[in-house]
C-alpha cells in the first residue's frame, strides 16, 4: 500500500496532467472563468472527485465568517488546487495557498497559472504544510 506521500504524488500528478490537457488545448490568454470549467470537466475526465467553489469560513475568537473564501477546488478530499490566468503568480497568491491548507488542515496544495507559455514550465506551483517536499 502507498504511503500517504505517495499517494498525495499520485494525486498531485493526475491534476497537474489534468491542467496541462487543458492548457495544450486552450492555450494562455483567457479569463479564469473559461479555464476553470474547463480544468474540472477535465479532472472528471480522468475519474478525480472535487469539490468546486467551496466555501471556506474563517473564525476569529466567537465570530465565524462563513463565506470568506471560496476554494477553486478540492480534489479527493486531499489537495486544494487554486487556478490562475495573471502575468505572474506572486507572493500574495503562494500566502493564499498556503493560507487554504492551514484552515482546512491539508497538507499540499496546487498553484495553477493557466497564463504561461508552457505550464509545465513555469505554471505550476506545489505548496506544502507540514508535508515533506
Amino acid at each position: 500500500m502507498p504511503s500517504e506521500h505517495e499517494q498525495l504524488n499520485q494525486l498531485t500528478n493526475q491534476i497537474i496532467a489534468a491542467a496541462i490537457a487543458v492548457h495544450r488545448a486552450l492555450g494562455p490568454g483567457l479569463l479564469e472563468s473559461a479555464y476553470e470549467p474547463c480544468f474540472g470537466y477535465e479532472m472528471a475526465k480522468r475519474g478525480l472527485t472535487f469539490e468546486q467553489q467551496k466555501p471556506l469560513p474563517v473564525v476569529y475568537d466567537n465570530l465565524q465568517i462563513d463565506c470568506a473564501y471560496r476554494l477553486d477546488f478540492i480534489v479527493n478530499d486531499a489537495v486544494i488546487v487554486e487556478t490562475k490566468a495573471v502575468k505572474r503568480i506572486s507572493d500574495v497568491h503562494v500566502a493564499q495557498v498556503l493560507s487554504y491548507l492551514r484552515l482546512l488542515n491539508k497538507r499540499v496544495g496546487l498553484l495553477i497559472n493557466f497564463n504561461v507559455k508552457r505550464l509545465v514550465d513555469e505554471g505550476v506551483r506545489r505548496i506544502v504544510n507540514n508535508f515533506p517536499e
